[in-house]
């Protein structure tokens, strides 16, 4: 498909308000480092929309990561998330139309977001090469923070989507 103009501005937006939710303070206290709950991850689940929010959050996800550990951490927070959130919405959107706990969970977002908890061993990885932490209390913590943003995200997202065509 090829995108329009309204595409590339839907795009930006939602980048912008990615880096705006990370680095913004006091949020950008809780988005870096080991130990992290990035209010700016709900935004992963809009690709579950529209493929061309992936596109969107790995943008504002590398633009973010540049204010922390530089270039590298574009690469391997950018490069994670586009991998990533493109996997788990192919694994994943076939649930997408079901709901868990009396409706209040979409099924699709939940699995996406243990899938996508467990992918943070990319981050831990990568701050035990720059920063000497250490390797599984890293993917732990910062896993537990990304299940935590995304679970309460799902709610945020799920909530929206009732009220605004995210596929569009």
């Amino acid at each position: 498909k090829h995108l329009t103009v309204r595409d590339y501005v839907q795009i930006a937006l939602v980048a912008a308000l990615y880096v705006v939710l990370t680095i913004t303070p006091p949020l950008n206290a809780i988005s870096y480092g080991a130990y992290q709950f990035r209010v700016s991850e709900m935004l992963n689940f809009l690709a579950f929309y529209n493929p061309k929010y992936i596109i969107a959050v790995t943008l504002g996800c590398m633009i973010a990561n540049f204010y922390s550990f530089g270039m590298i951490d574009v690469f391997v927070g950018g490069g994670s998330t586009l991998i990533f959130v493109s996997l788990g919405v192919y694994l994943f959107q076939k649930y997408q139309n079901e709901n868990i706990l009396n409706g209040l969970f979409n099924k699709a977002f939940v699995y996406f977001s243990f899938f996508f908890a467990a992918s943070m061993f990319t981050v831990a990885l990568e701050l035990k090469v720059i920063a000497q932490a250490p390797f599984f209390f890293t993917w732990f913590t910062t896993g537990i923070g990304e299940l935590a943003s995304l679970l309460i995200g799902s709610l945020v997202i799920s909530h929206l989507a009732k009220r605004i065509d995210f596929r569009q």
